[in-house]
């Protein structure tokens, strides 16, 4: 799926897939420099994280084992509360493990810092974050992450994993839709 395959569904392209392409190659180098000898577990968050993922390991020239965790949280409406429920949680023990939550966006960071939190009290010896995208603006809470992608404005974005609906998650660059799809 493509630009052209969206027609009058898409409003915008924010971020091409040229872009992301070249900016986790930036970012797994900073990891691999990072991590250099330290036994790195990689922690995706479902559903979103699967592309960054993905294209984020291949491009790491150290091995790095990947888990999935699916939260999910609570709220009213559309917004998140911060109360968050495990739907699927780690196979992997984190205890003594440098840990790197691979997040597809940042908006309220509420979620994140909870798991964050989580993650820490398993007994890790490091949890940092590293996320596609950050909307600094959306932001309620403030959360330390390590390596950011692209700061975007606070707009609804589809593409790369990021979803409305269960429908965009496979275009291949992060763009804004049209209103008239979210509008009805």
């Amino acid at each position: 799926m493509d630009a052209d395959d969206m027609g009058s569904d898409l409003a915008e392209v924010l971020v091409t897939a040229e872009q992301i392409a070249a900016r986790l190659r930036e970012m797994a180098a900073e990891v691999d420099r990072d991590y250099a000898g330290r036994d790195l577990l990689l922690v995706g968050v479902l559903k979103g994280a699967v592309m960054v993922m993905a294209d984020f390991a291949r491009e790491l020239h150290g091995s790095a084992p990947m888990d999935w965790m699916a939260v999910s949280s609570y709220g009213s409406g559309t917004k998140s509360s911060g109360v968050v429920r495990i739907l699927k949680d780690l196979e992997a023990d984190v205890t003594g493990r440098d840990v790197l939550i691979v997040e597809d966006i940042i908006d309220s960071g509420l979620t994140l810092s909870w798991l964050v939190a989580n993650l820490r009290s398993r007994g890790a010896a490091s949890v940092e974050v590293l996320t596609l995208l950050r909307k600094p603006t959306a932001a309620k809470v403030d959360v330390d992450v390590r390596y950011v992608g692209f700061d975007i404005p606070n707009a609804f974005v589809v593409g790369y994993g990021l979803d409305f609906g269960e429908r965009y998650r496979n275009l291949p660059f992060v763009g804004t839709l049209s209103p008239h799809v979210y509008a009805s």
